[in-house]
């Protein structure tokens, strides 16, 4: 029988985590035979070993893996798995996040959560066609309501991020710079200022993976 527990260990030996699921209703614009979805991610630096031993070269490597890795598991529990890249039209993974786990939109853009801060991503969903037991949606208030100075809204060098949202051009000049080296290299400035769970702070390989990964993709979408 599939059961969250078994699929959050199966997740478990990839790297990946179970991060909570739900019973979808009509307004969260699931896929119409799904009767559960349970998110899938990863948080802190744990999962970035299992990754680079299992990646290939290929393009997108990270979504590639992740693909086969999460494919294979949900298929093991007759269900499925879609993506956040899946679409047009997309589905809309943030809104589940909220919906499964505490988690809470940062004053940066991130969606926060009190254990593991801004060091944390969601990958995909499983969807099964029963309707099976999920944990209950972790009670927690948003850690960033207490923190008076926000100091992610005033450590970007550039000022890509304010109250009235994130520039995301000017941040992506930043990067190409010399003077961007550190966010390059080190991840985000603004996300690594973030006093919530700064133990899981990604490590600079990862870290610059990931920004790698953004600039390409900003240089791509420049030169279409």
């Amino acid at each position: 029988m599939v059961t969250y527990a078994l699929l959050a260990e199966r997740l478990l030996k990839v790297g990946l985590l179970a991060r909570g699921g739900f019973h979808p209703q009509t307004e969260d614009d699931a896929p119409p035979t799904c009767r559960t979805v349970i998110l899938v991610g990863n948080a802190g630096p744990e999962f970035w070993a299992h990754f680079q031993t299992g990646r290939r070269a290929e393009p997108n490597p990270l979504d590639a893996w992740t693909r086969r890795e999460v494919n294979r598991i949900a298929a093991s529990a007759s269900g499925w798995a879609v993506y956040p890249s899946d679409g047009p039209p997309y589905f809309p993974f943030q809104k589940w996040a909220q919906k499964a786990d505490s988690v809470f939109p940062s004053p940066i853009g991130m969606l926060i959560h009190p254990h593991y801060g801004l060091w944390h991503a969601y990958r995909a969903a499983i969807c099964l066609h029963d309707a099976i037991p999920v944990p209950a949606r972790m009670v927690a208030g948003n850690p960033c309501d207490t923190c008076r100075d926000q100091p992610c809204l005033t450590t970007c060098p550039v000022r890509a991020f304010s109250t009235s949202g994130y520039d995301v051009a000017r941040c992506a000049a930043h990067i190409d710079t010399p003077e961007g080296t550190d966010c390059l290299e080190k991840g985000c400035r603004a996300r690594r200022a973030c006093p919530i769970a700064s133990e899981a702070l990604y490590a600079p390989g990862q870290a610059e993976f990931h920004m790698t990964a953004f600039q390409n993709a900003r240089h791509a979408e420049k030169n279409r």
